[in-house]
């Protein structure tokens, strides 16, 4: 009789409980590449003033980007926050969970080759 775990899908996540969740095509991923912005309070527990990020100032840039990643919960958020340009560029800079590096970079190969070119 065959190993049942070997069937089974891979289930990656982003944090305990919590699936990582992947855009099916980067050509989605739309959202702003500069200006301020602020994320929505479901994404960051803070006051408004504290969810506002400079998409100019380049940590920032990327903590939006590790937000966006780690606590979207549908694909619109996705697309709404990240620019697949950008994603492709700060790739091998993000600060991710291992569940959500791993579940893009099998969706989405052509980001492991930015990760070993970087």
């Amino acid at each position: 009789m065959a190993d049942r775990s070997a069937l089974a899908p891979v289930r990656l996540t982003s944090r305990p409980g919590r699936l990582a969740l992947v855009a099916p095509d980067l050509a989605l991923l739309q959202g702003p590449t500069s200006g301020v912005v602020e994320l929505p309070h479901r994404l960051v527990w803070l006051p408004p003033q504290d969810r506002r990020f400079d998409l100019e100032d380049g940590f920032d840039l990327k903590r939006v980007y590790e937000i966006v990643l780690r606590e979207a919960i549908c694909i619109d958020e996705l697309a709404t926050w990240l620019d697949a340009a950008t994603l492709r560029r700060l790739w091998t800079e993000l600060y991710l969970p291992r569940g959500v590096r791993t579940a893009w970079e099998l969706r989405h190969p052509d980001l492991v080759g930015h990760r070993a070119a970087a």
